[in-house]
Parts: structure tokens; C-alpha cells; sequence
């Protein structure tokens, strides 16, 4: 699949509970290589089955797009104003262009509203992947999870380029 087959549009509250089962995917697929087993349990929330009652929630709040192949949702990003919040694809269509392209509408949202730097919480995981996208990583902290679960996290900010001004 290349990125050309894609499209991306706001997410909608009928997409709730196929968000949460790719948060799910997603982290279920991750080794235990930078968070332990447990972690990743709170990561996900303690949940095995999706439920989207959370995200129905959060998307009063923020913003999300999705990714979608023929009928199917298979990524989605969430943003408030210059954050990224949740960036998540299926682990089936991962190392496609998928994220990229959501973090793209996310910058373009930014710019369009005038922002000129974003930021974002990436997972050890997600750090390299940010990196290549021009982020920079400003420090590591530590992220808390459900039931006192915390975890080390990169925070990380990207400029974004300017339409030039007209005179």
C-alpha cells in the first residue's frame, strides 16, 4: 500500500470504539523492550476489547482525524490546538506513510491556525519515528498511567515552516 491509497478525514463519533481497538492493537503488538508487560497493560488502559467510551469523550475536546483504506479505519491522530496528543495505526498497516501523513494534517492544522511550533509526548517507542519527522526532543519525563503506573516519555517540539507574508 503506498500513500496514495489512503485518505484522511475527521474522525467521527461512529468511529469511537475502531479507534480504541487500534490503541489496543497497537500496543498489544509492541515488544517488551522499552516498558515491561505491565506497562503496556496500563498503556492500553487495562483493556483487551474495545471501548470507545473515552475517545467519545476526549473528542469533545480534541481533535481527530483518521486514515482510512477503502472503508476501513486503520490509523488516527488526536490534537489539541499545537499538540499531538495519541498518534496510533494498526500494527497491518504500519511502515506505510500512514503516520507520517497524519502527523502531516496535524502541522497543517497548526499552521493554518497560525501556530508555528507543535509539540508532542512520544513513547520510547515513537521517539526515532518523531526524529526523522524533523521533531526535536527536549526532555525526557516521566508520563502516568492508570493505577499509579508511570513511565518515562520523550517530550518533543517541531518549528514549522511559515507561509511567507505577503506585502
Amino acid at each position: 500500500m503506498s500513500y496514495n491509497e489512503i485518505s484522511l478525514r475527521p474522525a467521527q463519533e461512529t468511529d469511537a470504539w475502531v479507534l480504541n481497538a487500534i490503541h489496543i492493537a497497537a500496543i498489544t503488538a509492541l515488544p517488551a523492550t522499552f516498558y515491561t508487560p505491565k506497562e503496556l497493560l496500563a498503556w492500553r488502559n487495562y483493556r483487551n476489547k474495545p471501548d470507545g467510551s473515552n475517545i467519545l469523550k476526549r473528542m469533545k475536546v480534541e481533535s481527530f482525524w483518521v486514515a482510512i483504506e477503502g472503508d476501513a479505519v486503520i490509523g488516527f491522530a488526536s490534537f489539541y490546538v499545537d499538540e499531538l496528543i495519541g498518534l496510533y495505526v494498526h500494527p497491518k498497516y504500519q511502515g506505510k506513510g500512514i503516520g507520517r501523513a497524519l502527523v502531516q494534517q496535524f502541522c497543517d492544522e497548526a499552521t493554518n491556525q497560525g501556530i508555528d511550533k507543535v509539540i508532542t509526548t512520544a513513547s520510547l517507542y515513537a521517539e526515532g519515528f518523531y526524529l526523522r519527522l524533523g521533531f526535536t526532543a527536549i526532555q525526557r519525563a516521566p508520563h502516568y498511567l492508570r493505577r499509579g503506573i508511570v513511565v518515562p516519555v520523550t517530550k518533543m517540539r517541531k518549528t514549522l515552516a511559515t507561509a511567507p507574508k505577503s506585502i
